[in-house]
């Protein structure tokens, strides 16, 4: 099981999805943030231990967004168009079996064609 953290882009079935593989997800809305920016975004999933899974291509420019020290892991999503079947086509794979200890400050490029995981410490 993952604690996962989704942003305000990605739907309640996405959500759905995650947690009927038995993962702990929560989603920016449920804890307020439905307008938050980036910063707040990650400010919370590292807060509460989460793997923040995003849409946000900001997020691909790691050594501007994310803090170089170590955080939970960040899994950025690149899909189009972006739908629940897509997302949940591609995170299913990539997250099961997988421990939280492996996104541990790493950057996580996800699409349909495969996954490149990016260092994000010095």
């Amino acid at each position: 099981m993952l604690r996962l953290y989704l942003d305000q882009m990605l739907r309640s079935e996405v959500a759905e999805g995650l947690r009927g593989e038995g993962h702990d997800v929560v989603r920016a809305s449920e804890r307020g943030e439905a307008r938050a920016d980036d910063a707040q975004v990650l400010a919370t999933a590292i807060s509460e231990g989460r793997i923040l899974v995003t849409l946000d291509a900001h997020f691909g420019d790691w050594s501007t967004v994310l803090p170089l020290s170590r955080h939970p892991g960040v899994v950025r999503l690149r899909l189009h168009p972006t739908t629940t079947e897509k997302a949940l086509a591609v995170l299913l794979p990539l997250l099961r079996g997988r421990r939280q200890e492996e996104f541990r400050g790493l950057l996580v490029i996800a699409s349909e064609r495969g996954a490149r995981w990016v260092r994000t410490e010095k």
